[in-house]
């Protein structure tokens, strides 16, 4: 099997997701192996984000691979000029992956573009977030039985969050429904409006939130307003709680609708409700340690049938 970047969930085929959905289930029933002992995974976080990072880093010791990298641009040689070609070129020359993280939208494609070795991309500015979304396409499956025909409500900053842009992206093979709350000034742009009509899928917006709006919900998406995407803190501050999801809020709720939220959350998320049976954030996340050892040997060219059939699974 041949080697793959991971720049974007758009270029994935329903099989595709379906076969990495279904190496996760894999590396769910044993995380610890030794299937990428010898490989070294390259970390470059030009961007901070220590959530993805150590789940990364973690999906990478647990299979047995050695990490490199850095957490923080101000530490590597982009202070002294470097480029993000000769960064990554000269990290190619040691890792046999890098995992990057960058502010500017589209680095991760050129980065795939000039490196020899695969790029996963971890985030890039506010356009994508191909492996969270992966990591939420296994966190609905896990919850619903399926992917197919369900009502998803996003909700929040849906005009910065690419979390929300990549899910839309990766659900348009599965027939959803998807409820779009969001205040005026963070409405889901144009372009991922018209993503949705060119791909049939169906969609409503809302500025309304509250426990009649959501009752038809399967999955409620939450996200954080996110001030680091704002030039004008005057709208941040006009806008950051406009949206708190509280515990009496789920009362009219469906038996199957599970909350995720890719965190961190500020205040979005009241307390109370983290003892719901509804919520889900923080076993979404776990699943991000499944769904990014499933990246990790995609991008490697180790199959799922190499993961079946591994004989390295530790602690059996």
């Amino acid at each position: 099997m041949e080697k793959h970047d991971f720049v974007t969930i758009a270029d994935l085929s329903k099989e595709k997701i379906e076969y990495l959905l279904g190496m996760a289930q894999e590396f769910e029933k044993h995380p610890n192996r030794e299937i990428l002992k010898g490989k070294v995974v390259a970390t470059l976080f030009f961007e901070p984000s220590t959530r993805t990072q150590l789940s990364f880093q973690t999906a990478a010791n647990r299979l047995g691979a050695r990490v490199i990298g850095f957490a923080d641009a101000k530490t590597s040689s982009t202070t002294k000029g470097e480029t993000l070609k000769d960064t990554i070129l000269m990290v190619s020359n040691y890792a046999d992956v890098i995992v990057m993280r960058h502010f500017i939208e589209g680095a991760a494609q050129y980065a795939s573009e000039v490196a020899p070795v695969p790029i996963i991309n971890a985030g890039d500015g506010a356009h994508m977030h191909p492996s969270q979304c992966m990591l939420d396409l296994y966190s609905i499956y896990k919850t619903q039985g399926t992917l197919e025909n369900l009502n998803i409500y996003l909700v929040g900053d849906l005009k910065y969050g690419r979390t929300v842009h990549s899910l839309i992206m990766a659900m348009r093979h599965f027939h959803p429904t998807f409820h779009f709350i969001a205040p005026e000034e963070l409405a889901m742009p144009d372009e991922y409006k018209l993503y949705c009509d060119k791909h049939g899928i169906e969609y409503h917006e809302h500025t309304a939130f509250d426990e009649e709006v959501i009752a038809n919900a399967d999955i409620l998406y939450m996200t954080r307003v996110q001030k680091e995407r704002f030039s004008d803190l005057m709208e941040y501050e006009r806008v950051k709680n406009v949206y708190i999801l509280r515990n009496n809020m789920l009362a009219n709720a469906k038996p199957n609708m599970k909350i995720l939220h890719p965190l961190p959350r500020v205040n979005e998320i009241a307390y109370d409700v983290d003892d719901n049976p509804h919520a889900y954030y923080i076993q979404q996340a776990k699943n991000g340690l499944f769904a990014r050892e499933a990246l990790f040997c995609y991008c490697l060219g180790i199959s799922l049938d190499d993961v079946k059939n591994d004989t390295t699974i530790i602690g059996e």
